[in-house]
């Protein structure tokens, strides 16, 4: 094993750690995974950057892929160029991936070859709301970059580190109507059909996999519950998270 791998390796068994030890986040995350998979509907599911595959808490049969190897990730596989025949899912899921990915349109182009017509790619992402931003631009340690073009053509980094991001990416892609259409002209194969945006107090007290948290196990579902509540005009300017749903043509 080279050094590298030693270091990414390490990476995963820290996070895996902090899940062990956080009920909370947990607790966060099993949710997060619920709505997902609701949103895919029934058939075969396929979970692209699984990390340390936490969704097979949730549903065993689910395939499992992650550029890296780990403890419950089935297939090993560069998310941009899937191994798998085109039409292979009815749903795919993502829980904070796509900031992560090189070439974000080469991938959802990729996403919609191997989704049935009519299947589902469903993610939650980071979200640049004002008062999100504030929070990732100070207090995350992974970078935001308004700026930059989603879009863009995208020379392969062979060398780039898999944990390397642009939390902005998902709101540059999906947040304004305009961004929507870019996005539909580009990949003609995908529509979008759903934006949310959620998670305004119990994700940001949980800490993430941060080795804090303010948020106890037994305040996660009452929060949850308020966050519903909320509408979805305030949401839009609270909220850390959006939920992105795409559907095959």
């Amino acid at each position: 094993m080279t050094s590298n791998s030693a270091g990414l390796n390490q990476r995963q068994a820290l996070h895996r750690d902090v899940w062990q030890k956080k009920a909370a986040i947990r607790l966060l995350y099993q949710e997060f995974h619920r709505q997902l998979l609701a949103d895919c509907g029934e058939g075969n599911i396929l979970d692209i950057g699984s990390g340390t595959a936490h969704i097979k808490e949730v549903r065993s049969d689910v395939i499992s892929t992650d550029i890296l190897a780990f403890p419950g990730i089935d297939i090993v596989a560069d998310a941009h160029r899937l191994p798998f025949a085109h039409g292979a899912f009815s749903g795919i899921i993502m829980l904070d991936v796509l900031h992560h990915l090189e070439r974000p349109i080469e991938f959802l182009k990729e996403a919609s070859r191997v989704l049935k017509p009519g299947g589902r790619l469903a993610m939650i992402e980071p979200a640049m709301t004002p008062l999100a931003r504030r929070f990732y631009d100070r207090f995350h340690e992974e970078p935001v970059d308004m700026a930059a073009d989603p879009f863009a053509m995208v020379t392969t980094d062979h060398k780039r580190d898999p944990f390397d991001a642009n939390q902005a990416i998902p709101t540059l892609l999906f947040s304004t109507e305009q961004a929507r259409k870019r996005f539909e002209h580009a990949v003609p194969a995908l529509r979008v059909r759903r934006i949310d945006w959620q998670s305004l107090v119990a994700y940001p007290l949980s800490g993430g996999f941060q080795p804090w948290s303010l948020l106890p196990a037994s305040w996660v579902k009452p929060i949850l519950a308020f966050e519903g509540q909320i509408p979805a005009a305030l949401r839009k300017l609270l909220a850390f998270r959006m939920t992105v749903i795409l559907e095959r043509q």
